[in-house]
């Protein structure tokens, strides 16, 4: 089976280090949508040592801070499904009472549509999380 993360990033790498990446997804309606992507095959959070796991998840953590620093959301939702790729990761997403989903789900159905302007104007906010992230994961890893 052909894996899609050792095949492509996953999304723009804003971070990365020999064990892991943070990615900013291309989710059309989620802008600032990141991924913290284990760059081994290990489907299981609970398959990593203790100090892998302690090591996603500070960068989960610094990621969530970023997110709230740079798009400000009223809410940070943080998932770790992975039912189709053999790689722990974990989705740290942004949401908005007015975003598209809210306030089910980003994977739940529809609950409006969403403004193009509106939109826009988070990727341009998400196009600041790449420094935030950086600074925030220097200070976990600190």
């Amino acid at each position: 089976m052909e894996c899609v993360f050792c095949r492509e990033e996953g999304g723009a790498v804003l971070w990365q280090d020999d064990a892991m990446r943070v990615v900013l997804a291309d989710e059309h309606d989620y802008p600032g949508f990141c991924r913290v992507i284990w760059n081994e095959h290990v489907a299981e959070f609970s398959d990593l040592d203790d100090s892998a796991r302690d090591r996603v998840m500070r960068a989960v953590n610094a990621v969530e801070r970023a997110i709230r620093r740079v798009m400000q959301p009223v809410k940070v939702n943080l998932a770790c499904l992975g039912n189709q790729v053999p790689h722990v990761h974990w989705h740290v997403i942004p949401r908005f009472t007015n975003d598209a989903h809210f306030p089910l789900p980003v994977w739940a159905p529809r609950q409006r549509t969403v403004s193009e302007a509106l939109l826009s104007q988070r990727r341009a906010q998400a196009t600041l999380l790449a420094e935030a992230v950086r600074h925030e994961i220097e200070r976990a890893f600190a």
